[in-house]
C-alpha cells in the first residue's frame, strides 16, 4: 500500500555506514516519506544496516543494491525508474551525509503539492548558505553555478544542487535512458532538461552543511566532467541531440 502523500526520497550510497541509519531515521521521521536506498555494493556494510532497518520499518524503507560503483547519476536513474514503476507521485533525491537537512523535505514537498513540477533545495537563491566548507570549495561551487548559467542560459541559481524533488510526470517526460552524465554534470543535465521542457520550478533556500562522517566522493574527474559536460549539454541541445 502506498503512503497517503505518495512521496519517496532516494538516497544513493557508497560507504555511508556511519551516516545511513541516522539519515534514514530522520527522513522517515518527517512522516510523509518512504525511503529508497540505492547502494553500489559498499564494502563497509551500508546495505546490511539498511536491511536491518527494513525489518523494523516494512513498507517504509526499501533497498536496491547494484553490483558496481558506476556513478551518482546511474544510481539516481535506477531509483527514478524504481519509483516510476511503483507510481510514486513525488520523488526526491538527497545525499546520505546530512549535507541536506531532512527537515526541509516537507516544505519542499508542499511546493510540489501546490503545483510546482520541480523544487530545488538551493544554496545560492538567497546569498551563499554553506557551512563548514573551505573557502576554495565554496568558490569552486559558486563559480560553477555562474558558469552553468552563462553556458546554458538557464536561470536557476543553484544548477548543481543535489537536493531536488520532482513530480513523477517530469521524470516520465525526460528520457532517463538518455541521461549521459554520471557525476557533477548529472544534476545540471536533469535541471536543464526539466527547464527546457518548460516545467515550472522553484528554488527553496536551504543551508548546506559539509559532512562530518565519511569521505566526500568529489574528485578531479567529476569536476572535469561537470565543466565539459555543460558545454556538451548545450551543444547537443542546439543540434537537437538526445532529445
Amino acid at each position: 500500500m502506498l503512503p497517503m502523500e505518495n512521496a519517496l526520497v532516494i538516497i544513493p550510497t557508497y560507504n555511508e555506514a556511519e551516516n545511513i541509519q541516522k539519515v534514514v531515521d530522520a527522513v522517515i521521521g518527517e512522516n510523509s516519506f518512504d525511503v529508497l536506498v540505492v547502494d553500489d555494493s559498499s564494502p563497509d556494510g551500508t546495505a546490511s544496516i539498511v536491511q536491518q532497518m527494513i525489518k523494523s520499518n516494512p513498507g517504509k524503507i526499501f533497498l536496491e543494491v547494484r553490483k558496481n560503483k558506476s556513478g551518482l547519476g546511474k544510481a539516481y536513474v535506477h531509483g527514478f525508474n524504481w519509483a516510476i514503476r511503483r507510481k510514486y507521485d513525488f520523488i526526491f533525491e538527497m545525499d546520505a551525509d546530512f549535507s541536506h537537512n531532512p527537515i526541509e523535505l516537507n516544505p519542499m514537498l508542499n511546493y510540489l503539492k501546490q503545483g510546482k513540477d520541480m523544487v530545488i533545495g538551493s544554496r545560492y537563491v538567497k546569498g551563499i548558505n554553506v557551512v563548514n566548507w573551505p573557502l576554495s570549495r565554496i568558490l569552486l561551487s559558486y563559480l560553477a553555478s555562474i558558469y552553468v548559467r552563462l553556458i546554458t542560459a538557464m536561470p536557476i541559481k543553484d544548477p548543481t544542487a543535489g537536493f531536488v524533488g520532482y513530480k513523477r510526470a517530469v521524470l516520465e517526460e525526460i528520457a532517463l535512458d538518455k541521461i549521459r552524465f554520471v557525476g557533477y554534470a548529472f544534476q545540471v543535465e536533469m535541471k536543464y532538461k526539466t527547464w527546457r521542457k518548460k516545467f515550472n520550478y522553484v528554488e527553496h533556500p536551504i543551508i548546506f552543511t559539509n559532512r562530518i562522517h565519511g569521505d566526500s566522493k568529489m574528485d578531479g574527474r567529476i569536476i572535469w566532467e561537470g565543466l565539459l559536460g555543460v558545454l556538451i549539454l548545450r551543444i547537443n541541445d542546439i543540434f537537437r541531440v538526445n532529445k
